[in-house]
This record gives structure tokens, C-alpha cells and sequence, in this order.
């Protein structure tokens, strides 16, 4: 094969950007490295509006044309312009600097802004720009992609809970039969779990600096001494929609990334919980899958129905935590005022969300072929009347009859009993005839607690 082969979908290393590459789309413009330069461009017209409506005496307030002309640099920047700053960072070797030195090209063609040229850019440290420009893309990739797709898989979990609530279903704690449940109940956990974590995510607040090569506004003064820069840079991050980090080093320190990248790993944790449950699921016949046809389940045994969603998932929910909780360990930690090594981890921040939008939609694609083969549950139930050991002896400690617990123990531990021997051993009890016939009625099917109601909430 050939050493010499241009990037496409089938020669790029990371399947992201290959097999997996139309479910990662939504993310391009927001994490790419394109898209980190038009996120820096947005950050450095934010700050020189600002210093032109400062009132400051060599920075005007730019006219009509002006503002119009830097809010289309903004809005209609393309991966051309990307291409364009790559160039200029061939020979600056400085990627913010590429941007700045682009941003003074194209602005040059306007009086009003060819004068105020030197104000790009103007006291701040390539962090500034940096720090700023992530906490716009995680908190718009966060609002405006993983959200959503989070919000979807919990739509779709919640109505599995409704419609599956009053199917009962055999519990099984340590993998042994236990107290029974219903099927929507089991679904109605996870999306319990899952909507506080979603609620987790969103309650992470960015972030952001403004504040100089070591977060004192020393360059700030050393122009404008009366300026108010702290109060200044807190006004040009809230229009960005960003809160102020008030003290900083070189660097806004990412805990606020570290809490936000925790909670989605957070998240995937149930995710991660869920595939297990419903694999194990399929394996016990509780589930069938809906046919695709011309699929295949094996190259050799052509019966096979893999649970190849779930898998999928499971996997791609590993790589994005490892990611993530690396991420969250690293970023926090910068030797003394700075160093580097947070610049190159976070150009993955794109990455670790991409394994995350794949595994969302492996966890849809299986839910959403998953047929209840309600015959294999009841069966199932139908088969384990030790289950009932637990409401006979709670009864039986109610009424004080003597060793509840250990007769029940001896009756059916480790060798299960049928109906009729616990009907009568129930029949042999001294309980009120209330309470005796209740305890004949019950069926496996019937002992179910609160589960229905439970599943039904909202």
C-alpha cells in the first residue's frame, strides 16, 4: 500500500474524524482547530470593542462600517480564513499572534480601525485570548451539542420507563434471584440518575480571564493607570456571556473545566451502567433486537444477534472518560505562573466530547431496537417462588411468630421451593386471616412493591 495518501475519511488515524466521523459533525465548528481560531477572533473583536467604547482618547468609537465590518469577521468566518492564519503562523510560529496579525490585514481597508490597529491585541497575553475563547466553545459545545444529546437519551430512556412500568420483572442482586421489580422501574432509575447528572453538567459556570501575563494588569497600567482595567475586563467577558476568574496566574487555573469535564464523566458512569445492565439483559432472552436486513452478526455463525450498540458504546464511554479524567486531573496543574503543558491537552477537549457523542448515539441506535420478550421475564418469575421468602418472614415478624427468618431460611437458601410448598407452609402459620390470605394470593408477578408507581413518575 502506498506511504504517500492524502487525509480522507479512510486515512485518518482517528476514527472520529473516519468511521465515526458524520456523528462527531455538530462538534467541527466549535472544538476544530478552525473553529478555536474563529473563537479567537470573536475574543479579540470583543476586546477592542470594548477599548473603543472605553472612552479612551487614541481609541475612537468606531462608526457604523467599522463595528459592521468587525462584526462580519465574527459571523462569516470560514475555514479559509482559518487557512489564512495557518499560513501567517508558518512564520510567526505563534499561533495568537497568526490571529492578531490577520486581524490588523483585514481590518486595514477602514480609517476608523487602520488607526486603532495597535489596540488588537492591546496589553493582553496570548492566554487571555486562549482561556477566553475555551470557555466559549466547552460551554457551547456543552449547551448546544452533548446537552441535547443527552437530553434525547433521557427522553428515550424515561419513555421505556412508561410504557415498560407495570411489566414485572425478576431482580437480580449478586446475579441471584432477588425481591422482583418491573422493567420500566429499572428504566425509571436510570433516567432518575441520568437527569440529575445533566443537571450537573449544566450547573457548571465558565470561566474566564482578562488580566495580563500574570493575571495583575501590570501592562494595563503601565498605559492607562487610571483605568479601571479589572472592572473593565469583567464588562467585555459578561457581553461574551462569561463570569470573571478575579485572580489568575498566566493562566485561568480550569478548575471550572475540571467540574465540568468530572460531570460528564460523571454522566457517561450511568451510561456505562445502563449498557452493562441492558447487554446482560439481552443475554438472558429478556430482550430481542429488531432485525436490519442484510446485517450480520458473525462471519461464521449466521444465527447471531450481537448486542453490538451496547458494546459499542461501553467502549467508546471508556476512551471519552480516560480523556476526561485526565483532563480533569492535568488541566488544574501549571508549574509556578505557567507552563505549556495544558496548551496541547486541551486541543483534545474536541476529542474526548466526540467519543462521547458516539457512544450517545450507539446507547439510542440499541434502545431503539430493543423488542421486550415479555414470555422470557414472566418465565423467569414463574420459576422462583423462593422470592416470596422475604414478605413470609417480614409478615411473620410482625405477628411475633418464632424464628421467622431461620425457618424461611432452612425452607428455600440455595434450593428454591414451589408453589405449593410455600402455600403450605403458609396454611401451617398462626397469622390473622387477613394477612394469611393475602400471603396465599401473592405471586411473584404480584410482589411489587411501590415499582409501578415509581416508574410512572415523572
Amino acid at each position: 500500500m502506498s506511504t504517500n495518501l492524502e487525509l480522507h475519511a479512510l486515512t485518518a488515524l482517528s476514527p472520529l474524524d473516519g468511521r465515526y466521523a458524520n456523528r462527531c459533525d455538530a462538534l467541527r465548528p466549535l472544538l476544530s482547530e478552525a473553529g478555536f481560531m474563529a473563537h479567537r477572533v470573536e475574543v479579540e473583536v470583543a476586546w477592542l470593542e470594548g477599548l473603543a467604547q472605553e472612552g479612551l482618547p487614541e481609541v475612537a468609537p468606531f462608526g457604523d462600517s467599522a463595528k459592521q465590518l468587525l462584526s462580519g469577521l465574527v459571523s462569516e468566518f470560514k475555514a479559509e480564513d482559518a487557512g489564512s492564519i495557518k499560513a501567517i503562523e508558518k512564520v510567526t510560529n505563534h499561533d495568537v499572534k497568526a490571529v492578531e496579525y490577520w486581524l490588523k490585514d483585514k481590518v486595514k481597508g477602514d480609517p476608523s480601525l487602520a488607526q486603532a490597529a495597535e489596540f488588537i491585541h492591546f496589553a493582553c497575553t496570548s492566554e487571555d485570548i486562549n482561556n477566553t475563547s475555551h470557555a466559549l466553545m466547552f460551554t457551547r459545545a456543552r449547551d448546544q451539542v452533548v446537552v441535547p444529546a443527552l437530553n434525547a437519551l433521557l427522553t428515550q430512556v424515561r419513555g421505556l420507563a412508561l410504557e415498560h412500568a407495570e411489566q414485572p420483572m425478576l431482580s437480580r442482586t449478586h446475579g441471584q434471584p432477588a425481591t422482583p421489580t418491573t422493567l420500566g422501574k429499572e428504566f425509571a432509575n436510570v433516567s432518575h440518575r441520568l437527569a440529575l447528572c445533566i443537571e450537573a453538567i449544566k450547573a457548571v459556570k465558565p470561566l474566564a480571564k482578562l488580566n495580563g501575563a500574570t493575571g495583575n494588569y501590570s501592562a494595563h497600567l503601565s498605559a492607562y493607570p487610571d483605568v479601571d482595567w479589572a472592572n473593565f475586563s469583567r464588562k467585555v467577558l459578561a457581553k461574551l456571556g462569561l463570569e470573571q476568574n478575579t485572580h489568575t496566574i498566566q493562566i485561568e487555573p480550569h478548575d471550572w473545566m475540571a467540574a465540568l469535564f468530572d460531570a460528564i464523566a460523571r454522566t457517561n458512569t450511568v451510561l456505562l451502567d445502563l449498557n452493562r445492565d441492558i447487554w446482560g439483559y439481552i443475554s438472558l432472552g429478556y430482550f430481542k433486537q429488531r432485525l436490519k436486513d442484510g446485517e450480520v452478526g458473525s462471519s461464521t455463525m449466521p444465527h447471531k444477534v450481537n448486542p453490538i450498540d451496547f458494546e459499542n458504546s461501553e467502549g467508546n464511554l471508556g476512551l471519552a472518560n480516560a480523556m476526561l479524567r485526565h483532563l480533569s486531573e492535568k488541566l488544574p496543574i501549571s508549574r509556578w505562573q505557567r507552563d505549556l503543558t495544558d496548551s496541547t491537552v486541551l486541543r483534545n477537549v474536541g476529542v474526548a466530547f466526540g467519543y462521547c457523542l458516539v457512544s450517545y448515539d450507539a446507547c439510542a441506535r440499541g434502545l431503539g431496537k430493543l423488542e421486550v420478550n415479555a414470555a422470557a421475564i414472566d418465565g423467569d418469575l414463574d420459576e422462583c417462588w423462593e422470592v416470596l421468602a422475604e414478605p413470609v418472614q417480614t409478615v411473620m415478624r410482625r405477628y411475633g411468630l418464632p424464628q421467622p427468618y431461620e425457618q424461611l431460611k432452612a425452607l428455600t437458601r440455595g434450593k428454591g421451593i414451589t408453589k405449593e410448598a410455600l402455600r403450605r407452609f403458609i396454611d401451617t402459620l398462626d397469622l390473622p386471616a387477613a394477612d394469611k390470605a393475602r400471603l396465599l394470593e401473592m405471586t411473584p408477578r404480584t410482589y411489587l412493591g411501590l415499582s409501578v408507581a415509581l416508574a410512572k413518575q415523572p
